[in-house]
């Protein structure tokens, strides 16, 4: 097997951790995502080695594919509304465990999962973790919106900028059929009022700032390390 790499490593135990909050009879949220990944390989190894009883519920169309080939059972959210846990990584967590996500594009759909569940746990390496949010906010835009969000978004002091595809001509497209758009608005310092205002956009489906995460677990080379929200 194929030794992997510090960053590589960090992932895996992240995900190794969070799997292990998964028991029989219940409903799985699965992320997407390279760290998720992860976690779905792992599920999928003790679904097919140790029986475990679980169906899982996809965020993307790459998560469905990667849990069929592992051996997930998978539901929709119409059979099972109300999920016990959610396994998803993100591009970015704060200290006061705030996220960004949508670096795959994923997020409107990652965020209804998240939503649906009991227990929301968020894996990521080490390098994820920030101070302060500061990467772009991944936004899923109605196409028919688009220039009256990019107004509303310079309004809060963002500059958004169309997510071009590879091996495309033209942007990428979510599973959704709506345009991606990055938006920069440096160090972002008050998170919550952030979503709030962008939540409001007219045409702006869905934004990349999580605020419910429950648990997140951070994998190093030689460890993993836990944050819990304070109820």
């Amino acid at each position: 097997m194929k030794e992997l790499s510090g960053s590589e490593l960090a992932k895996k135990r992240a995900a190794e951790k969070a799997c292990e909050l998964v028991k029989d009879g219940m409903a799985v949220g699965l992320g997407t995502g390279s760290t998720a990944a992860y976690a779905i390989r792992l599920l999928g190894r003790r679904v097919r080695d140790e029986g475990l009883d679980i169906v899982g519920v996809p965020t993307s169309y790459a998560s469905e594919e990667l849990a069929i080939e592992y051996g997930i059972p998978l539901v929709s959210l119409a059979e099972r509304p109300e999920l016990d846990i959610d396994i998803d990584g993100a591009d970015q967590v704060d200290a006061s465990l705030n996220l960004i996500k949508g670096g795959g594009a994923a997020h409107t759909r990652e965020k209804v999962v998240a939503c649906s569940s009991r227990l929301f746990v968020v894996v990521i390496d080490d390098k994820k973790m920030k101070d302060l949010l500061s990467r772009p906010v991944p936004i899923e835009v109605l196409p028919y919106a688009r220039r009256l969000v990019e107004r509303k978004v310079a309004e809060l002091g963002g500059r958004c900028m169309m997510r071009m595809g590879t091996g495309k001509d033209g942007p990428i497209i979510s599973d959704n059929g709506n345009i991606i758009m990055d938006c920069d608005f440096g160090p972002i310092e008050s998170p919550a009022l952030l979503s709030q205002k962008l939540s409001a956009i007219p045409g702006l489906v869905e934004h990349g700032i999580f605020t419910n995460a429950d648990i997140v677990y951070i994998g190093y080379e030689d460890r993993v390390e836990s944050l819990e929200r304070k109820r």
